[in-house]
């Protein structure tokens, strides 16, 4: 029986780049007050050339959303003219301002419902991201009952490593678990790599690209539920 559904977030039940853009204007409006020699130097712009010279210096954070974020916010407080003590302190409380704000999403029209759905009909759901939003801290919590990340493992989809920390934690075989997701490569890739069932979200009507194909897709977050119960009703067949 499938008995787990694991869910991405960004891009997958809200869209990221608002969300994004806006602690972003957030944290630069903090800078202002308490880091004047940042918003001296920099632009909110600059934040990306910002993100290519630490990448640089430190290939092996790639994986991490997070620990990108404090290096890029300590190194560009050094470079405004801090002391490395300074820069580092600045930086963990910028981090946490942008942090807070990174966590005030808008959920698509029938997420939540979706959600609500498929906890009541007794499945197990959790989030398995790239990215750092709080499952907690966005309001479902009381919908999701667990929560592993990029940050949090060590690596990023499409590792398969990410999906084996889940099925450890839920102590479930790959074809028992669905795994939903809009990237055709972190998401939908990565979980058939692992063996797990995947459901493309695809809210924007794109082609499929040419790689392994998912086993099914939505267009609306409302048709979830419908293409579970397909998958279900495939693997029951299979038996």
């Amino acid at each position: 029986m499938i008995k787990c559904i694991t869910f991405d977030l960004d891009d997958t039940l809200w869209a990221v780049d608002p969300v994004v853009r806006a602690a972003n204007h957030t944290l630069y409006e903090w800078l202002y007050e308490n880091a004047p020699l940042f918003n001296k130097t920099y632009q909110l712009r600059d934040l990306n050339t910002l993100r290519t010279e630490v990448l640089l210096q430190q290939p092996d954070i790639s994986y991490s959303v997070s620990r990108i974020r404090m290096a890029v916010l300590e190194h560009g407080l050094e470079q405004a003219g801090y002391t490395r003590g300074e820069a580092q302190q600045l930086a963990e409380q910028a981090f946490s301002v942008f942090y807070q704000a990174r966590q005030k999403v808008e959920f698509f029209e029938h997420a939540l419902a979706m959600l609500e759905a498929l906890k009541a009909h007794g499945y197990l759901l959790g989030a398995i991201s790239n990215g750092n939003a709080d499952v907690k801290q966005v309001g479902l919590s009381h919908l999701m009952d667990f929560q592993f990340s990029a940050d949090s493992v060590g690596v990023e989809k499409p590792d398969p490593l990410i999906f084996q920390h889940m099925l450890a934690h839920t102590q479930l075989k790959p074809e028992q678990v669905i795994h939903v997701g809009d990237h055709p490569v972190h998401d939908i890739e990565g979980a058939k790599a692992a063996g797990l069932w995947s459901i493309w979200v695809n809210l924007k009507a794109m082609e499929w690209p040419d790689t392994e194909v998912p086993d099914a897709q939505v267009s609306c977050l409302s048709d979830v539920p419908q293409q579970v119960e397909r998958i279900a009703a495939i693997k029951r067949a299979r038996l």
